[in-house]
């Protein structure tokens, strides 16, 4: 172990496992709303799981904060409003936190953004996945075309100048000129951040199990080329394989993944990885899944739902598995700083990949090469212990 030289970057997930009804495709842990949500008693929770691992980041500061789901924008401006009113007395929070909110575009969550904005969340990242009526009812989608616009439009009213919209590619009988379309679509609302990924079948998920048939590996890649070329025109640099943003529009939530920061994960079957310097020990963490569960146990002071530390040997894949995701790459002082591992661990399986080509190396930087880029999941595989 070389050590940590300097202190990680910290961030906050916050899981709100409820939506209005469980999309086909989706691997998440949410659950569909039956009557009125637990509001109250889900935030108390929340702070009573931050309140059990406050140890654990004492005197860290947090960068940014992601509110996810499920459907956080069901729960009212009040709700979370108290969240935050906890979160900002139990953690020092930097003057200029992200604060991130997940939406979907139904009319219900749209009649909220305004009072978002107020509490002080200053991102939203939409949930429109298509802008398609065809396609969003195939994949179960609960809006429609005009909702999304919609959302977009109060989002802009609301004085949100960052958001993000998620959008979908690969999807049932979709072709290349609609996945054109939903990409024009899309630019006409002028986000700052498109989130734009493939459609995968999920294990445990309804579209596993009764699988609809998908655009061939050809139809695919020629989507996601058109996407690449058409974001570029508008002015979108795609800086991870699903993340497109204007200049300085980033999602700091999500770089401190991809860099390997630390991250604190609070709700249920919410996930987080947390370094002890002391120690040298990196540990991931993970919370009870099902709601009641969930808030009993926090309740009670420990809502874990598990904790192992990751054994040295495997943290040059878990690094490279996030770094090797962005365009830029990383430096070796970031894999040092992250991992506190020396870079000579490195270098000989660096040395591998650079002879098949599928990274570029100049100087202390190493990035994927466009070969690399187009088979990334063998380029990460050759750091696995």
């Amino acid at each position: 172990m070389s050590g940590f030289a300097e202190p990680i970057p910290l961030s906050l997930y916050v899981h709100l496992p409820w939506c209005v009804r469980k999309c086909p495709y989706c691997d998440f842990n949410s659950h569909a709303a039956k009557g009125d949500l637990p509001e109250t008693e889900y935030v108390a929770a929340l702070l009573a799981d931050l309140e059990a691992e406050l140890p654990r980041v004492w005197g860290r500061r947090i960068e940014s904060v992601f509110i996810g789901g499920g459907t956080p924008s069901l729960f009212s401006a009040a709700a979370l409003g108290d969240l935050l009113d906890g979160l900002r007395a139990r953690l020092p929070l930097r003057p200029d936190v992200e604060i991130t909110l997940e939406a979907n575009p139904g009319t219900f969550e749209q009649a909220r953004f305004a009072d978002y904005r107020g509490l002080g969340i200053n991102r939203l990242s939409i949930g429109v996945q298509s802008f398609d009526d065809d396609a969003l009812r195939r994949l179960g989608r609960i809006h429609g075309a005009d909702e999304a616009r919609r959302a977009a439009e109060i989002a802009h009213a609301a004085g949100f100048e960052d958001f993000n919209l998620d959008l979908m590619f690969g999807l049932p009988g979709q072709d290349l000129a609609a996945a054109r379309r939903d990409i024009d679509a899309a630019l006409a609302l002028a986000p700052t951040h498109l989130s734009y990924y493939q459609l995968t079948l999920e294990p445990n998920t309804l579209f596993h199990h009764d699988p609809p048939a998908l655009p061939d590996e050809d139809l695919i890649a020629a989507m996601q080329q058109a996407a690449q070329t058409r974001l570029a025109e508008a002015g979108f640099a795609q800086y991870e394989v699903s993340a497109y943003a204007r200049p300085g529009m980033r999602c700091r939530h999500n770089l401190n993944y991809w860099r390997f920061g630390d991250y604190l994960g609070i709700g249920a079957g919410a996930h987080g990885k947390l370094t002890d310097p002391a120690s040298g020990s990196v540990e991931r963490h993970w919370k009870l899944r099902q709601p009641a569960q969930y808030m009993a146990a926090a309740r009670a002071g420990d809502a874990a739902g598990g904790r192992d530390t990751v054994a040295p040997a495997e943290l040059p894949f878990e690094f490279m598995l996030n770094a090797l995701r962005l365009r830029e790459g990383f430096d070796l002082a970031l894999f040092e700083a992250r991992t506190g591992l020396p870079r000579n661990c490195i270098e000989d399986t660096l040395n591998e990949a650079l002879g098949r080509t599928l990274v570029e190396r100049e100087g202390e930087r190493v990035r994927p090469s466009a070969l690399g880029w187009n088979f990334l999941n063998d380029l990460t595989a050759l750091f696995l212990p």
